[in-house]
């Protein structure tokens, strides 16, 4: 069995589970779980490190990440601008309390792809049909982003933008997990300000 196959089981035996579970938020789990397995499988409920990257270093409020691994590793590091929802306490809490807004894009990441995709079928699952996955979690975007690097004589425009975009994003990640948890919040909020004021909005 290949790991597609055993994503696809696991999924499956998953969206069973949850279609007998009572839920304690006004949504409940309603959709066949057939439906929902289609749907975690489909390639446009992911998106790539880069994608992600570029959501990070422009500072988009249209998106937001959702951290799922525990609140010990999301508190050593996590991407600018992420807030944790830790994958073990995810139906313990209304998830209508994160996944509250229609024009947001909510975007799932753990360490690899298990959790986040486990997150993903619930959410699916109870109507959230704006929630994605950063595909390969931190483990692909270390090797994507953080550990990027160019060698050659020529690049393109289009390589030379994807890299100017890596380079920000890990330039921000590494500034706002360099300070104390205390001060990062304060510090996304305080470049929130910033860009509005570029922008000539008001705070």
């Amino acid at each position: 069995m290949n790991s597609r196959e055993k994503l696809s089981a696991i999924l499956l035996s998953l969206g069973l589970i949850l279609a007998l579970l009572p839920l304690s938020s006004n949504r409940s789990f309603n959709s066949r779980p057939d439906k929902v397995l289609m749907e975690v499988l489909d390639q446009q409920s992911y998106l790539t490190t880069d994608q992600v990257a570029r959501y990070v270093a422009s500072e988009d409020n249209t998106v937001q990440l959702i951290d799922v691994r525990s609140k010990e590793e999301f508190n050593a590091f996590n991407i600018p601008g992420s807030i944790n929802a830790p994958y073990d306490q995810f139906l313990d809490n209304d998830p209508d309390r994160i996944l509250n807004s229609g024009k947001t894009k909510y975007i799932f990441y753990s360490n690899g792809d298990l959790n986040s995709n486990y997150a993903l079928a619930i959410a699916r699952g109870l109507k959230y049909n704006n929630t994605y996955v950063m595909k390969g979690g931190l483990n692909e975007w270390f090797t994507t982003v953080m550990n990027s690097s160019f060698s050659g004589e020529k690049i393109s425009a289009r390589e030379n933008a994807l890299y100017e975009n890596r380079l920000r994003a890990r330039k921000l990640f590494r500034e706002i997990n360099s300070l104390p948890d205390s001060l990062k919040q304060k510090f996304m909020e305080s470049k929130r300000i910033a860009a509005k004021k570029l922008d000539g909005g008001c705070e």
